[in-house]
């Protein structure tokens, strides 16, 4: 008789988290395609790292996972074809840095293309067209036609299990030149913090620029908004993407510019928890 040791190992991963850890840092992620991840996985990425765990956002046949089930953090994070992500290096940067006690967890919803204002609980469904393709419109079905909703029925259910500790934010490429951009993302953070119990001084904002206009960055103006938010959010920090490589769509990120933008997130956040950097 075959045994499946990862499954055995996913079973007892989660019985053992049924109830909220103090040592189990939640991580919330949201934005568009850079944060969804559209870099190349590659063989170095596929490493499980020790402590650093996804709450898997939907049924994965190809990644034998299941929805609403801990895994270890292995890309991709986000939806079950998507590539590498801000958040991967992110997660495994903070356990590099955290105490041996500390385990990190990430929820992620992010949807290539998407207008900020989708993750707006009130006026969503004005911005379930953005694209008309079907591309667009299946990322919306998987989330059964509430990206945030899911967003945040996924992030109080890792709250059973740990802490929410902060909140990471990649958009910006299709709210290109929008100045009341950081109204819009101070309108959904609020109500992430509303929804879930949360304190803004407790749950920092990271906010990653766009690809930087040093990068030939297609949607680089953006980041002179991007830029403003911590005037209109106080515990808002914005994430330089400078010096991060590209893809030759001058739009997204490559392997080695995600990873280094993840690291950057996560550099920021330890900070920002008063941890010392050990190298």
């Amino acid at each position: 008789m075959k045994i499946n040791f990862f499954i055995i190992g996913v079973f007892l991963l989660n019985a053992n988290m049924f109830s909220q850890n103090p040592n189990f840092h939640i991580y919330l992620c949201f934005g568009q395609s850079n944060m969804e991840g559209s870099a190349t996985i590659e063989t170095q990425d596929k490493i499980a790292a020790d402590r650093f765990l996804v709450l898997q956002s939907l049924d994965c046949d190809n990644l034998l996972r299941k929805k609403n089930i801990w895994y270890p953090a292995i890309p991709p994070l986000i939806q079950c074809h998507t590539g590498l992500s801000p958040v991967d290096y992110f997660g495994k940067t903070m356990i590099k840095h955290l105490p041996d006690s500390v385990k990190v967890g990430v929820v992620n919803i992010a949807i290539g293309g998407s207008d900020i204002r989708l993750f707006d609980k009130e006026i969503y469904q004005d911005y379930t067209k953005t694209y008309l393709e079907e591309w667009f419109a299946k990322k919306i079905r998987d989330y059964k036609g509430n990206p945030y909703q899911h967003f945040i029925e996924l992030a109080k259910l890792a709250q059973e299990n740990g802490v929410i500790k902060g909140i990471l934010l990649h958009q910006g490429e299709t709210n290109q030149d929008d100045e009341k951009w950081p109204d819009y993302v101070k309108k959904v953070y609020n109500n992430m913090l509303n929804d879930l119990g949360l304190k803004a001084e407790d749950v920092p904002l990271l906010a990653g620029e766009v690809v930087n206009e040093e990068q030939g960055g297609v949607c680089a103006s953006m980041n002179s908004i991007i830029n403003t938010l911590p005037e209109v959010v106080p515990t808002a920090h914005v994430i330089s993407s400078k010096g991060c490589e590209v893809r030759d769509d001058y739009v997204h990120f490559n392997s080695a510019g995600v990873r280094e933008l993840g690291k950057r997130y996560a550099l920021k956040m330890l900070d920002l928890k008063g941890y010392k950097i050990v190298y």
